[in-house]
């Protein structure tokens, strides 16, 4: 495996989860992917047109290549935070899952924009957990989703490891239909990290051409 890029603090930024989000995450596992897009659409909207109006005003770049440029940076960022998290086995189970989802949501809004899609209307999150593979339609995304925004988070009768289970379970669906598949290389310390760094770039580069196909027609 090439070596990687030395992270920038833009990148750090970049896959640092919001403040609360990872408690919400943990509260209520059951509800994940709503929690997550939502808080994508608050954190990622503004940085995506922000980005895709900077390098149409400078570098004139059309729609096609801006898509291209968010899924080469997005597929990066990806495979480095897979690298990081690789090393401490199950205990970084759940954040490498969650930081993986983070990035994927970021690249979503990222090639919205680079489309013309405004990247702060309600159905992007929505848009977002059908190209994860989440739903089957924006429609029913969308309504899972306002479903979620001002409830209290559901009950989970279970233990604290059935709860991280369930949380696992959803947040591997987001990040990649083979996550799921590859949790026991994922809880092997450093056996895990070019495994790791190679599978979150892989599923990266693939919702990247599903979010391509979908907004660029």
């Amino acid at each position: 495996m090439s070596a990687l890029p030395e992270p920038t603090p833009d990148d750090a930024r970049a896959r640092e989860l919001p403040p609360g989000l990872w408690e919400r995450l943990r509260a209520d596992p059951m509800r994940a992917p709503e929690h997550l897009a939502l808080a994508a659409a608050e954190r990622h909207a503004p940085a995506a047109a922000a980005w895709a109006a900077e390098r149409r005003a400078v570098y004139a770049h059309g729609p096609g290549e801006l898509a291209q440029m968010a899924k080469k940076r997005h597929a990066t960022l990806s495979r480095f935070g897979g690298a990081a998290m690789g090393v401490g086995g199950i205990v970084t189970v759940l954040p490498d899952l969650a930081a993986a989802a983070w990035i994927q949501s970021r690249l979503v809004f990222f090639i919205a924009a680079a489309y013309g899609y405004d990247p702060h209307d309600p159905m992007r999150p929505a848009e977002l957990l059908v190209l994860q593979g989440y739903f089957d339609d924006p429609g029913s995304a969308r309504r899972a989703l306002d479903g979620v925004g001002d409830s209290v988070a559901q009950t989970f009768v279970g233990s604290r490891m059935q709860r991280d289970e369930a949380l696992a379970s959803r947040l591997a669906k987001m990040a990649g239909r083979h996550a799921a598949k590859r949790m026991a290389t994922r809880m092997i310390p450093f056996a895990a990290i070019p495994f790791n760094a190679i599978g979150n770039e892989r599923e990266t580069r693939a919702l990247a051409d599903r979010a391509i196909r979908f907004y660029g027609g």
